[in-house]
């Protein structure tokens, strides 16, 4: 997994991986801490943005809790 450097410092999100149809997002706290996003779950457009989010290392928690996409698995 990817380190999110989170450049504005307030974020939940730790790391993240990046496959073609999912992202795998892991968050600092919380009952359970990684989740899988796919297409199938969340939808393909959500998973791009939150593709595009990691890379930028900026705003993927703020989607997250604003679209509340359904992730596949958690753990």
């Amino acid at each position: 997994m990817q380190r999110y450097k989170d450049i504005n410092n307030d974020s939940n999100v730790s790391r993240f991986e990046i496959g073609n149809d999912f992202i795998i997002i892991e968050f600092k706290s919380g009952s359970f801490r990684t989740y899988t996003y796919t297409y199938i779950s969340a939808g393909s457009e959500h998973v791009e943005k939150m593709k595009r989010l990691a890379l930028n290392h900026n705003g993927l928690n703020s989607y997250i809790r604003r679209n509340n996409p359904k992730y596949s698995s958690k753990s």
